[in-house]
């Protein structure tokens, strides 16, 4: 008989990966697929949700044989996933009505600009932005020719919940239901005036389950497989990074980059520019918070350089063409690709290069490209109370050490990356494992997180408060 093994999904934004880990919280083989993004107008992004299925198939039957393991050999299947894409599907036939429209999707800001925000701030702990699910939902269901009783709703959980069961399961995790700005956070359920506000039936909605614990039984590849831990991304990262203390910080920088603190079971409003939002819970536990601040383009950035520009063919370029030069000679980018998130929340910002000369270079571009991304979590982390001793960073763009050095210059603290970029898939195998009692208790988990790389600042402080000023002066400028 094999040790428990567990099998992590975690679909992101551009891709899906699975991992196969054992009970130790060792990754023992990966799977991989691209998904396709489709922008059919300025501002709007959507993803085809059976491309989403057919990548998170493929990925897992990857990582399966990569670690030659049958899945009738796992104990469970833990979940995380891009947060906030919207999916809304036929209950009889399970098909889509339309793509998912992406948490990156700006079409419903004038929407947005209409809500009460006192309400919406007060019960959910967001703010009224395109980035939520409830406006993505009502602008489905406002032209979905349907009755809302035949539809089913869901953030990427639900859709492979159901995708896994045969439809048999419709349900959100804790997590993920606190980011549709539909959901009372403080009682974990969804809330009658919000639903009325967005036009939402209570019919289309899944039900709210804890993020660790069995929700259903998969079948997947033949074999019957509880699916015990379920999480947003971010929050799946906060969990795999081991942060279970108050006031523990982490950083993913993926297609986005998200900050997330720690904030314990206290139910205090969210300091000005951040979110308040719900953490990965057992079932049986009460409520846990965290405080959030969101950047909408991190790495994205460096995608628009990639595809947008072909200032670079790979993104594995960046570090090496940003570190030729010796600064960025006075170009400082602003990504308002997409508007921007916390903690401004301005759907209507747009991007900004500012300080271009005659001499100004793809390398200049790009090492302005890597700051950009540490400027933005500067500030976000700027909002957060009380003094920060060391920021946790996950994610693909943490194997550049260009920018883990700058973003520790600019905070003036350590910054701890994770010894494997994917914090995202342990922290949902965590939960799948403490689920099926795997583990016992978080204190088991935060003995298997492993540390890699710590940068510490040499960069002095009135050069990064300078620096800062730049940032700072640039950003009024893309948002006025």
């Amino acid at each position: 008989m094999l040790p428990d093994v567990l099998l992590a999904i975690d679909q992101g934004t551009t891709g899906t990966t699975c991992l196969v880990v054992d009970h130790e919280l060792r990754i023992l083989a990966r799977g991989y697929r691209e998904i396709v993004q489709h922008f059919p107008r300025p501002g709007w992004v959507e993803h085809d949700p059976e491309d989403i299925w057919e990548s998170v198939v493929a990925a897992a039957s990857d990582a399966l044989a990569g670690a030659g393991i049958p899945a009738s050999e796992l104990s469970a299947i833990g979940i995380a996933n891009q947060r906030e894409t919207t999916i809304v599907w036929e209950r009889g036939s399970g098909k889509p009505v339309q793509r998912a429209i992406v948490w990156q999707d700006r079409r419903t800001a004038e929407r947005c600009a209409e809500l009460p925000y006192d309400l919406i701030r007060e019960r959910t702990g967001l703010v009224p932005d395109p980035y939520f699910s409830a406006t993505k939902l009502e602008w489905i269901l406002a032209r979905s020719g349907r009755p809302q009783r035949s539809l089913a709703f869901g953030t990427i959980d639900s859709w492979l919940v159901w995708k896994l069961t045969d439809g048999g399961a419709h349900a959100v995790d804790v997590t993920n239901a606190s980011r549709t700005m539909l959901q009372e956070l403080d009682t974990g359920e969804w809330d009658e005036e919000l639903l009325a506000l967005f036009g939402v039936e209570r019919s289309v909605l899944p039900a709210i389950v804890p993020s660790s614990g069995v929700v259903a039984e998969a079948r997947l590849f033949g074999a019957t497989v509880p699916i015990a831990g379920i999480a947003g991304d971010q929050q799946a990262a906060l969990f795999g990074q081991g942060c279970f203390s108050e006031g523990d910080a982490k950083a993913t920088y993926g297609t986005g980059s998200f900050v997330l603190v720690n904030a314990g079971s206290a139910r205090r409003p969210p300091p000005a520019g951040l979110l308040r939002t719900a953490a990965a819970v057992s079932a049986g536990e009460g409520p846990q918070y965290a405080l959030e601040g969101a950047v909408l383009v991190g790495g994205a950035a460096v995608q628009w350089l990639r595809d947008g520009l072909g200032l670079i063919s790979d993104a594995r370029e960046i570090e090496e063409l940003a570190t030729s030069v010796d600064s960025a000679d006075g170009v400082v980018f602003v990504p308002a690709l997409t508007g921007l998130g916390a903690p401004h929340w301005d759907p209507d910002a747009r991007g900004l290069i500012r300080g271009l000369t005659r001499g100004t270079t793809r390398a200049h571009l790009a090492r302005a490209t890597l700051e950009a991304i540490a400027f933005q979590v500067a500030d976000v982390l700027d909002a957060f109370p009380g003094a920060l001793e060391v920021l946790r960073a996950d994610g693909g763009a943490t194997a550049n050490g260009f920018l883990m050095q700058f973003q520790s210059d600019l905070l003036g603290c350590p910054v701890e990356v994770a010894a494997d970029a994917e914090a995202t898939g342990l922290g949902a195998a965590a939960l799948a494992g403490l689920g099926v009692n795997v583990w016992s208790t978080t204190d088991d988990v935060a003995r298997l997180v492993r540390r890699g790389a710590r940068y510490e600042p040499v960069m002095s402080r009135s050069e990064a408060d300078a620096r800062r000023d730049e940032w700072r002066r640039a950003v009024e400028r893309a948002r006025s």
